[in-house]
Parts: C-alpha cells; structure tokens; sequence
C-alpha cells in the first residue's frame, strides 16, 4: 500500500487546480495477480446484495484532535479524527453520524482529517481537508471535499501535495477557514514547506497566497529520516476578525498561524493581499490554536514548546489586543512551573471575556483544563492539590456510558481513574449554549451541558458525548462457536469481548493489559480457551483465557520477544503456536509455561492452525507455505509455487474439514489472488476471477448449503469491496455498497459460525462494521422468465435520482402494485434516454442490454399485496445528460409515473 510520494515542484508551478467529484466504487486500475497454472472457475458477479452495516459498539477509542461548531445554527457541530474519517452531531439521539464511509479502498489516506470548517453563511456548507501522511506511507495527495448538504454527499479537489491527519502537529488547527462574510472565500495552512493556500470559488478551486512570507520551519524531529518526524508542521491556523467585513464582502483582517518559534503569527488587513508578522509576538513557541474574542477584540494564543500531540514541556497562553496591537502573557502557570504544553482553547459567543484552555500534554496525573471569566486576567482550573498528593476537584466525572474508559486501572494518589484524558487539543463551548462544552482525547470526547456550575463553585459533571464515533484500528477478529459472539484485537486500546454487539462492552482485555492487540484465536473445539499477544511496553506479550475472554492471565515468553506477532491455537486447545517480533517462531504445550522454538520455519512467519486435528500447524512466508504436523515442533516447507511474495498475506482453515486452507493477499504490483488447498498446503489453486483478495473468513453456511459461507474482501470483476460465496466459491456476490466501503479493510474478516449471512469486518480506524444479510440465504438463481400477470394488473412507479456527481449518480425506484391483485413476482422494465448504465443494484436482481434494464424480485420481496409497494436502488453512471426513463412497464402493462 505505499508507493513513492508524486514529485510536487511542477504541480505547485500550477497554482489553479480543477475539481473533480469523487466517484465511488471507480477505483484505480491495478494489475491483477498472475494466473496459477491451476485455476478454479468462478462465476462472478458483482451485484451487491441487501446488506444492512452497523458498527460493533466500542464508542470512541482513537484521538480527536478537532470538534468544530457552527456559529449561525445552533446543535450543528462536527469532529474529526485523525484515520477515522468525519462525523456530524445529531442532537436528537446525542450521537454522531460518521461523514467518509464512502471513501473507497484506493484512497484510504482521505480517512485522515487534518481540518473541517463549518460555514457560518450557510450552513449547510461544510468542508474538510483530508488525508492521512505527507510522506510516502500515503500513496494518494490530500483534498478539500466539500459539502453542500452537511456531509450526506461530497465532492472533492486533489490537491498538489499530501496532508497529514496522522502526522506530528496534526492537534493544531483548525488549518481550514471559510471567510464568515463572504464565504466563497476559503484559506488552508499546508505542510511540508507549501505555505498558505486559497479558494474564491467555495472551495472548487484553490491557489497558493504567494504573499504569504513563511512556510514554517518547525519539524519534530529534523534528523528523522522516514519523512514522517522530519516534516515540517507548516501553517497550522486560520482566524478570522469578522469586524473587519460585512455581509457579501470578504474579511480584511486575517491572522495566521504558523509553526515557527520565532514568527509564530501573521495577519493581513487587506484581505490577504499583503501579510506581515504581528510584532511584539510571543517567541520560543508555537501557536497551536489561535481564537479572536470579536467581542472583546482580543486574539488568544495557546503555546507550546512542540508541536504535539504527545509531547510538550513548556508553554504559555498570550493574548493580543487587535486595537491596541498591546500583547500581554496571560498564562494560568508560571513559566518555571510549566510542564506541558497548552493547545485546546475556546471562548463563550455568549459571554464575553471567558475562555477555556488546556493543557494537552499533562500526562501526568492527569490533563488540566483552565478557565478564565476576565480575558485571561485569572483562572481556575479543573483540579489543584491540597495537600499533596491529594487533590481537589471542580468537577465529577460519570464513564458508566463507556465504562472501558476506566481502563481498569487502580492508581495511586494523584492519579485516579477515570482521567479527564491526554492529548485533550480540542475543546470548544458551545457558541448558543455556554453549559455545554465539549472536549476531544486521545480516546474519546468527553462533555459537560451545566458548565457555568464551575464559576460559582460548583462541580460540573463530565461524561462520554462520543456515541457514534468509532475510531479504533482493528489488527483481527474471532466469531467463535460458543460464548461471546466477537472477539477482538486492536490497536491502542487493546481489545474486547463482544457479548452485545450493539452495547458498549465493559472493559478492554487486561492481565495482561497489551496497547495493541496484534493477533488471537480460539480453540475450535473447546472455544473457552484463547490466547492472545500484542504490542506493550514491558514482557508479558501473551495472555491467555479459558472462560471464552472474560478473564485472563498472563504467561511466559521466550527470550527476545519484542512484539506480538501473530499467535494459533490448537483446535482442541491443548498448545499453542507464536510467531513474535524479535525472535523465531516457537511452541508450547500447556498455557505457555515453557516455549521450545520450532524449527523449519522462518522468523516472522505468519502461523494458523487447523482447525480440526490439534496437531496440525500452518505459517506462511515470502511466498511458500509450511505445515507442521507434532504440534507446531516441526514443519515442512510444502506450496512455494505461484503464492504471492510480498504483500500482505492473510490465510484461514476452514472449520469441519481438514487441511482445507484458503489464502489472500498479494501485491498490486506482482501476485495477488485467492487460493485454496485442500490437501493442508501441499497444492493450492488459484480462485479463478478474483482479482485482489485480502482477507478470508468462513460463516454460517447459507440454508441448504454443505460449505461454509465464505467472505473476503476483495476486488471482483473490477469492483473493490466485501464479497461472500454460498458455494464454496464459485459464485461470488458483493455485499457492501459504495455507500459502505471506509476505506482500507485489508486486516480482518470473519463470519459468524452461528448466524448464517452475519459477517465483521475490520478497518483502519472506522471500528468493526458487521453487516446482516436480509436475503433469506442462498445464491442469486439469476434472471427467470417473467412472471405472469394477474389479468386486473396495474402499477405506478416513482423515479428519483438521490444523488448525482461528474460520471456517476444513485437512484431509488418505487414499484406500486395499482391493480386489485396480488403479485407474485415483479419485474419492471424501462429504457435509459442517454445511454446510462447501471453499476450495482440493491433489493432488485437487474440486465442491461444496451440502454434497456430490467429489474426483477429477489427471494425476500416478490410478493406484493394490491395497493402495497416496493423499492429498490441503484447506482449508475451517464456521460452528456442523465435523463429520467420516460416510461416504465412491469408485467405487460405500461405503469403511471408518479413525482
């Protein structure tokens, strides 16, 4: 997934870029694996079938460096995460709805947001610049999608250089700015030396502000040499001073942010035609937030010696009186008794001179959060001691929503669990309401609705206000037989048991408590037991359960274990297979008391087990795959001929049969496909029509079926996405939608061994998204002959285009049964003016033959009362014009077309 970032000096000679409207589900052409020399036919078909996706309730669990709120309509707020895509509040359910799910596989990076910007003018404008590394880890340059209906639908402009959601300095901000006076008029801070950058025509297109006099100079770490701490943060903020505009005219004075310690602040006030550096600036610092007070007319800086999110030792709050042009330190903390940085800051629309700040990087024993009622002249703040260690506290904090929030931590004074939270560089009052306040960490938003408790002495109450946002990054997955119905591993947070998918569990896996979970599994025969291994900073890197994952211990390592790696159990749990970072692969029976190495088998294999006889090993490395038979003490090089060498390879045995063993992965560059054996790694074919494959998992088989549902994601007949097979993989149908895709899914993907059609899905930062089949199982019999109609047959039909982009549009069709009989089947035809095509359809089975479609009943709505109807969608694409179908007929009777 990482290729060479694109030389960037001829595309910044180019100051005007072109929009261009994302399409989803177009993904870039990709060479396919080469053929084996023994392929299985398959009968692809690309369709997507009725699926419905939730995520697997976590809440949270992943930074949020940035809440914004709009300032003309009050409960309309947005978040962004930093690989997780964006979000927008719904205040009547106190939850957020995730904004990217669409962004497909080929441009992952977009998942990362650096910046969002509300539009005061209108709000149903919103933007958001996106993409996730500067250097070349991100295979795709950043964008500026924009908005006009609050993120149900987006178009994008690429941009000439990469952005970084995940990179160094990605807490400051915001980078984006639409003019609140004249808002065609737009600014984004770059990275990486690329200054300042402009669009007048909403964001359509954008230009470098040659003016601007500094690119920023600052980079975490100057002598890193991967491009990722070696970047230079560059301008960071964009403010603007609403008073100095009106209504249609854009805004003269403009302040900026840059990352440089000695000019860390410019403005304009000639609408950004000229610039210049605020004299009397703060030094030895870098502002990461800049907010104007319009009321009082002062500029407030939050300052640290870095540039975040992690670290920071010293900073400073300052203030600048915009008519005085008087600069004044308004810290809360002397600057010898300084220990972090300071970052969130916000001030109340509604009374003016009260500001809030934080101290970001104030790990220990907790972040500190200040607030002022004077401009900064004094504050309080959320905790002070007493008599150390003890502390008092303005505030009461309640988890019980997310109770993992705890981290099932039992500290000593002065800290205590739950904390307000680390690398808290987002906080924002409500601009309507000055009791709500919001606040992002590096696991979750925390909030309070009775703020103003806090000025008369009281205790405010702070809680999780992150229903809805899923942020973590999922390394694997386990649907066992028995017992809880998901497993899982994940980054940062390490992983749970999913007993309620919809409920959010109570605690991650502790005992040990690893930071990430890298790989776990199961005894397919006894499923109370299982192990797991991952990332921490000290041994033990290993942890098993023998109560299914509701409790566990740790266990002995070998010697030079440096990371988790990826681990097997037996099928009857009777020992135990590991392939850690830092040392070889190794064997244990028992609960890993002792571990003996295994020999024949590289270091850094990947290791599975059959899941039938307990003795049965498998690893896979660098193109050849390798089978143990004593328990994981031996193996044997078997398959080395036409398995992909590089990329990542993922591989699963099928639950029920021996040695019957399916493999994914590959390169975009070489080989990439799926296989399978079923002589437990001696052969393997290729699964002819797959493509690309990544993951492979085993469900449910469908009703009436001998094999195993088997899911992968994949890229069928040219379309990237989540597919199934009912059939062993002859046949093979999408499951998600263009709609449903969030981004890269490359990890993890399993079925459910006990709910037939029921599949999990891992991804990089959106949580688990599990999807539920509504088609009554099976596989699509393809197109029939048409039903008869009854001879009293009647019908209307509605036609309405949702959606509509550059080449691409989605579109929604109600069938209405009119006549005085029942149908027993349906089909409805129609013919496209202007040569349209339909892509992929949903609740309808389709043809095309040239401009004539066909849709047709599937399994679970055929049947269709008099006076009932039903619907079915589509997406498609047009080149010219995308007219309406003039005429619809379904069972040889011409249909009424209704508005």
């Amino acid at each position: 997934m990482r290729r060479s970032a694109r030389p960037l000096a001829a595309l910044l000679a180019a100051f005007a870029l072109t929009a261009g409207l994302f399409t989803a589900g177009s993904p870039a052409a990709a060479r396919s694996g080469e053929a084996a020399t023994a392929a299985e036919a398959s009968d692809v078909s690309t369709p997507a079938d009725t699926y419905t996706w939730k995520n697997v309730r976590i809440d949270g669990g992943g930074f949020v460096p940035g809440i914004v709120f709009n300032r003309s309509e009050k409960d309309l707020a947005y978040a962004r995460t930093d690989i997780g895509g964006a979000y927008r509040w719904n205040e009547a359910g106190k939850e957020w709805t995730p904004l990217l799910d669409w962004i497909d596989w080929d441009r992952w990076g977009w998942t990362g947001v650096v910046s969002l910007a509300s539009d005061t003018v209108d709000p149903d404008k919103v933007y958001a610049a996106v993409g996730t590394y500067t250097n070349s880890w991100d295979p795709t340059n950043g964008a500026v999608l924009r908005s006009s209906d609050r993120g149900v639908s987006w178009q994008a402009t690429t941009l000439p250089f990469k952005l970084g959601g995940n990179m160094p300095g990605r807490g400051m901000g915001e980078r984006l700015a639409v003019d609140p006076n004249k808002n065609s008029v737009l600014y984004l801070g770059a990275p990486s030396g690329h200054g300042l950058w402009r669009s007048t025509d909403s964001g359509v297109t954008w230009s470098k502000v040659t003016a601007f006099p500094n690119p920023g100079n600052y980079a975490q770490d100057p002598t890193d040499t991967s491009g990722y701490a070696n970047d230079n943060q560059g301008v960071v903020w964009v403010t603007f001073d609403e008073r100095s505009g009106s209504a249609g005219s854009a805004t003269q004075d403009i302040y900026v942010g840059v990352a440089d310690k000695e000019n860390t602040v410019y403005r304009s006030t000639d609408g950004g035609a000229t610039w210049s550096r605020i004299a009397g600036q703060p030094t030895g610092y870098l502002a990461h937030k800049g907010v104007l007070d319009s009321a009082t007319g002062h500029l407030h800086l939050t300052l640290s010696d870095t540039g975040g999110p992690y670290d920071g030792a010293k900073g400073r709050i300052a203030r600048y009186d915009t008519a005085t042009g008087e600069w004044k330190d308004t810290s809360p903390t002397a600057e010898a008794d300084t220990y972090s940085g300071f970052s969130g800051l916000s001030v109340d629309r509604q009374r003016p001179g009260t500001l809030m700040a934080t101290a970001y990087s104030s790990w220990w024993p907790d972040t500190q959060i200040f607030r002022s009622t004077d401009s900064g002249e004094t504050w309080t703040r959320g905790w002070k001691y007493t008599s150390y260690p003890d502390r008092s506290f303005r505030y009461t904090q309640d988890v019980s929503s997310v109770p993992w929030l705890s981290w099932g931590a039992n500290p000593s004074p002065p800290e205590v669990t739950p904390k307000l939270g680390w690398m808290t560089e987002a906080l924002e009052i409500d601009p309507f309401d000055s009791d709500r306040m919001m606040y992002g960490t590096g696991a979750t938003i925390y909030g309070t609705e009775n703020l103003r408790t806090w000025d008369s002495g009281g205790r405010i109450t702070i809680t999780p206000m992150v229903k809805g946002l899923e942020e973590t990054a999922v390394n694997d997955l386990a649907s066992p037989p028995s017992g809880a119905p998901l497993l899982s591993a994940l980054g940062d947070i390490g992983g749970f048991r999913h007993t309620d998918l919809d409920a959010v569990p109570p605690l991650m896996f502790t005992s040990p408590n690893l930071s990430s979970t890298t790989s776990l599994d199961f005894a397919e025969a006894a499923p109370a037991t299982v192990v797991r291994v991952g990332n921490a900073d000290a041994a033990p890197h290993i942890g098993f359960s023998t109560d299914n994952g509701a409790n566990w211990f740790q266990a002995s390592q070998p010697s030079g274990v440096t990371g988790g790696g990826t681990v097997a159990a037996a099928a009857d749990g009777s020992g135990f297979v590991w392939s850690p970072d830092g040392t070889g692969v190794h064997h244990t029976t028992g609960y890993g008391s002792s571990w003996t190495t295994s020999t024949g088998i590289p270091a850094g294999a990947t290791v599975e087990s059959d899941r039938v006889n307990p003795k049965k090993f498998y690893g896979y490395k660098a193109g050849t795959f390798y089978v143990s038979q004593d328990g994981g003490a031996t193996f044997t090089a078997r398959a080395s001929s036409g398995l992909p060498q590089e990329g990542n390879v993922r591989f699963k045995a099928v639950p029920g049969v021996e040695g019957d063993v399916w493999l994914a992965g590959g390169t975009a560059s070489g080989t990439y496909g799926l296989w399978r054996s079923t002589d437990s790694g001696a052969t393997f074919r290729r699964i002819e029509g797959v493509e690309q494959a990544d993951a492979v998992g085993f469900g449910k088989a469908a009703p009436g079926a001998s094999y195993r549902t088997i899911f992968v994601g994949a890229k069928i007949g040219g379309v990237r996405g989540i597919f199934r097979s009912t059939n062993g993989g002859a046949e093979w149908r999408r499951i998600n939608d263009d709609a449903h895709q969030w981004g890269w899914t490359g990890a993890s993907i399993t079925g459910d061994p006990r709910v037939y059609g029921r599949v999990y899905v891992s991804t990089n930062g959106r949580g688990i998204q599990y999807g539920e089949s509504s088609d009554g199982g099976g596989t699509d019999p393809g197109p029939g002959p048409d039903p008869d109609p009854p001879g009293d047959a009647g019908c209307s039909v509605a036609y309405k285009i949702t959606s509509q982009w550059s080449g691409g549009f989605q579109a929604d069709v109600t069938l209405t049964n009119t006549g005085s009989a029942a149908l027993d089947g349906w089909q409805l035809r129609w013919h496209f003016p202007d040569g349209q095509k339909v892509g992929q359809m949903w609740n309808a089975a389709h043809r095309q033959s040239g401009p004539e479609v066909t849709a047709e009943n599937v399994s679970w709505n055929g049947k269709v009362a008099a006076g009932a109807s039903v619907s079915f969608g589509f997406t498609g694409s047009w080149s010219g014009r995308n007219t309406a179908p003039a005429a619809f007929a379904s069972g040889g009777e011409t249909c009424t077309i209704r508005g």
